[in-house]
């Protein structure tokens, strides 16, 4: 999923591009902006998720509301994995429980970042095959780590631009 997106201006691509330079960003923050910031965050995480589960059971790469919570790298990433599976004849169902955390928020980066941790239990959640909902073979639910990294944009919103799975890591 790495596709950059160049240039500059108020056009449409502006608002898909990482709010950058210090100019935007105040010297000090207060424990209430970081609360909203981290909060925002991981709303942008949930809805991610819940749009992943979405275009995974409908095998639909372009879904649209992946990129209304995704930016790329991952946006990307997901789609080609969702495409993948698609290709194969697999597909995910079931459900995908989340237990995210915070675990930092600089504001004063360029652009503004929140760091997610995330215990998710994937047991119920599974790669199928499509026709005859057949477990894919090697491929393993349970309980893992995931990481992942929200991004203020210049119209306000925090999407998720980054994130993995760590599934050698239980929780």
């Amino acid at each position: 999923m790495t596709v950059g997106i160049a240039g500059c201006g108020d056009g449409p691509e502006a608002a898909t591009r990482p709010l950058t330079g210090r100019a935007t960003a105040p010297a000090t923050h207060s424990t209430a902006e970081e609360k909203a910031a981290g909060n925002a965050a991981l709303s942008a995480y949930s809805g991610y998720l819940a749009a992943s589960r979405t275009a995974n059971a409908r095998s639909d790469p372009g879904h649209p509301e992946l990129s209304r919570y995704l930016a790329d790298p991952l946006l990307t990433r997901v789609r080609v994995a969702i495409r993948d599976a698609k290709e194969h004849g697999a597909m995910r169902t079931g459900a995908l429980v989340s237990d995210p955390t915070v675990v930092s928020v600089d504001l004063a980066a360029d652009p503004p970042a929140v760091e997610i941790q995330d215990c998710l239990d994937a047991s119920g959640y599974r790669l199928v095959y499509a026709k005859d909902r057949k477990a894919v073979p090697g491929t393993r639910g349970g309980r893992y780590l995931a990481t992942a990294t929200a991004l203020r944009y210049p119209d306000g919103r925090w999407l998720v631009s980054d994130g993995a799975a760590h599934q050698d890591q239980p929780c």
